[in-house]
């Protein structure tokens, strides 16, 4: 069996199926050359003295960790000098980050979350990297947050990656999400999923059960129906599964099937996790393998971002479940 890379993927994206342009492809493979590196860190834990805290917060108020504020700056570095963006936006900063004077400016804007999970680096459990492209307006406006309040369905590129026993990287640009594994050998991320596709209905959901004194009545119904397994409405057995780290929560919804659930509660109002950094991105992942994402009440990719760090309710996965969760919203 022949063995396709990513450059190889990407190339038949842009010549034959005039998906993407040349400076598109560069950016993605940038990206997944940053990814890389970060990988190389996260898999030396302690033998590099990345783990623990960095002792500094992130523009969220969360205590960064070493390994946050590496990964950041890994892919600032590797994007800023390429000549395919106009700006970058990160999770961990608050504003846009222009591209310097002295680099040509390109027509991308790139948003990134550079250590999803980070809370599970210390213990060994996967984390990841999570990424979205959009288009820059023109003009000198490109370079300021509102040129990146655009919804997720002006994405023309989104992914992340997975730091695990193997390093994966799960990308769509509009015709299906496509997983790719990285060869240690030769260093190159090579085609090992293709066209994946999530399972309409499941027999298992993860959501963290501890806010569940604080979950509204839909969620709660939800819930309670899955945990009532034969014995209840649904007829069926369930299983709970729950990592805390989003890029190894979807990514098993990808391989099997499955519902995450992150939705707003009495202590998080407008949700947890952050709109253009995590759900949009997220979204276009699974929605391009045949999955469903709301925010309980719509599709998350027809949201108009507010503001950069925008926080919003995330339920997404197999297409049947998200469904009926978000119908018990609507009723």
């Amino acid at each position: 069996m022949k063995r396709i890379t990513l450059t190889q993927f990407l190339i038949e994206r842009q010549r034959g199926k005039k998906l993407i342009n040349a400076d598109l492809r560069l950016l993605i493979e940038t990206v997944a050359r940053a990814c890389k590196a970060i990988s190389t860190r996260v898999n030396k834990g302690a033998l590099a003295d990345v783990l623990g805290a960095a002792g500094t917060d992130n523009v969220q108020g969360e205590a960064q960790k070493k390994l946050d504020v590496i990964s950041n700056e890994i892919l600032l570095e590797a994007n800023e000098w390429g000549g395919n963006l106009a700006a970058l936006a990160s999770e961990e900063m608050e504003l846009p980050h222009p591209i310097p004077t002295q680099y040509p400016r390109g027509e991308y804007l790139l948003l990134f979350d550079p250590l999803d999970g980070s809370s599970n680096i210390d213990v060994n459990i996967s984390v990841g990297t999570i990424f979205s492209v959009l288009r820059s307006p023109q003009g000198p406006e490109a370079t300021e947050e509102r040129a990146f309040l655009q919804p997720g369905t002006s994405q023309v590129a989104s992914g992340f990656a997975v730091y695990g026993p193997t390093t994966q990287l799960v990308l769509t640009v509009g015709d299906g999400t496509h997983g790719f594994t990285l060869d240690r050998e030769t260093y190159t991320f090579v085609l090992t999923h293709p066209d994946i596709r999530i399972p309409a209905d499941t027999q298992e959901f993860a959501i963290n059960m501890s806010n569940m004194r604080r979950w509204e009545p839909p969620v709660r119904r939800y819930i309670d129906e899955c945990l009532a397994g034969k014995d209840g409405p649904r007829g069926k057995d369930f299983n709970m599964r729950w990592v805390a780290s989003m890029v190894a929560d979807v990514y098993r919804i990808l391989s099997r099937g499955g519902i995450f659930m992150y939705p707003r509660d009495s202590k998080n109002r407008d949700g947890r996790l952050r709109l253009m950094y995590e759900a949009n991105p997220m979204a276009f992942v699974v929605e391009q393998a045949g999955g469903a994402a709301t925010d309980g009440k719509q599709r998350i990719l027809e949201l108009a971002p507010q503001k950069l760090h925008q926080r919003v309710a995330v339920i997404l996965g197999s297409k049947n479940e998200v469904e009926r969760v978000t119908s018990y919203h609507a009723g």
